[in-house]
């Protein structure tokens, strides 16, 4: 029989996979999501992103060189921009793009994308109408996402002017951060979320939780919220990536299963009459995700997606040691970590002995 069909669907696959980014981005589908994977949904959404874009922008022009994030570092990301992607836009466009600026530096700038509720039910709701073209329903019932009617023209107006210019640098390097961490995911999701549950004496979520990845954040990169529990992470921003990119996923995700941990904490505290330490649970968190992770990484050090992020799993070092976390405010709670959690993590210990001597030692 003929053998030539099944040599050339390869090359047909892998033509589609390889052109599918760009073409996408020139047109009205605004979502790209990969699946099916466990554990995590993984988006890159045309609205979600031109938000942050616009917050980000707005944050630039207000806020003075050099202020701190919420880890305490004071210089900024770094971003993996290409020089295509600084828009050149025409007066017109300038013009319309400036307004929109304006209008989140008035009423969005001075607010924190991870605490502000107004914040957190705006990037839900342009979550959710990802797949409309429109915001308003003027030709879709079903695309009127309930935003006030000034904040709905200022994002239809600036639309044009993001999908031309940085849409579709943002939207190839959200994809390009999803086919490199979605084989990890893949293979080692099911298992880190029982085992990060396991530790922290719940369950992880039933559904899986919603990712969407943004050119921009906030400074640190990547932030969660809760009710409906979402993670947003920045494909740009040079701690997110190679097998950096697994560790932040797994990291943000814990917060939707770590209350029992801080819970602990403020109990012993309290039976102990001690102040609650600030930050103990989330330096544990951090150090939880990066030992958990580290072995996991070390075995799959061959896996296509740490091989092009440049990482050795063998020699993968958690992200809280890499960023000098630690070193800026929390090395007395990473020497409790080493001394008293480790060996829960390790079996030798029980969760409630590790969380009593932590907290008798601060």
């Amino acid at each position: 029989m003929p053998r030539r069909a099944p040599s050339r669907f390869p090359i047909l696959l892998f033509a589609l996979f390889l052109f599918a980014p760009f073409r996408a981005a020139g047109q009205s589908q605004n979502n790209f999501s990969y699946g099916p994977l466990p554990v995590f949904e993984l988006h890159s959404g045309f609205w979600i992103n031109l938000h942050h874009a616009l917050y980000h922008e707005a944050r630039l022009r207000t806020s003075p060189a050099g202020s701190a994030d919420k880890s305490g570092k004071t210089s900024g990301p770094t971003l993996n921009t290409t020089p295509e992607a600084r828009p050149s836009l025409s007066p017109a466009e300038k013009h319309i793009w400036d307004d929109a600026v304006a209008y989140y530096v008035a009423n969005y700038a001075a607010k924190d994308l991870l605490f502000s509720t107004e914040l957190i039910q705006l990037k839900d709701q342009l979550g959710d109408f990802e797949d409309c073209d429109e915001l308003s329903g003027r030709n879709r019932r079903f695309c009127d996402a309930g935003l006030t009617a000034k904040l709905t023209q200022v994002l239809e107006a600036a639309a044009p002017v993001y999908r031309a210019h940085q849409w579709p640098e943002h939207d190839r390097a959200n994809r390009r951060w999803i086919m490199r961490v979605a084989p990890l995911v893949r293979e080692q999701g099911v298992g880190l979320s029982e085992r990060l549950a396991d530790i922290y004496q719940t369950r992880w979520p039933r559904a899986k939780i919603r990712v969407d990845v943004t050119g921009y954040a906030d400074k640190s990169g990547a932030y969660t919220t809760a009710d409906p529990l979402r993670v947003t992470i920045s494909s740009l921003d040079s701690r997110n990536q190679g097998a950096a990119a697994l560790e932040v996923l797994f990291h943000e995700g814990s917060h939707g299963i770590a209350e029992p941990v801080q819970a602990a904490i403020i109990r012993e505290c309290h039976q102990r009459d001690k102040a609650i330490p600030r930050d103990l649970w989330q330096a544990l968190v951090f150090y939880t995700t990066g030992e958990v992770i580290r072995p996991v990484l070390g075995a799959a050090g061959a896996t296509a997606g740490d091989r092009e992020g440049g990482v050795a799993g063998a020699s993968y070092t958690p992200y809280a040691l890499r960023e000098g976390l630690y070193q800026r405010g929390w090395n007395d709670y990473y020497k409790l970590l080493q001394k008293f959690w480790q060996p829960y993590l390790d079996g030798t210990a029980t969760f409630d002995d590790a969380i009593a001597r932590m907290v008798s030692s601060l």
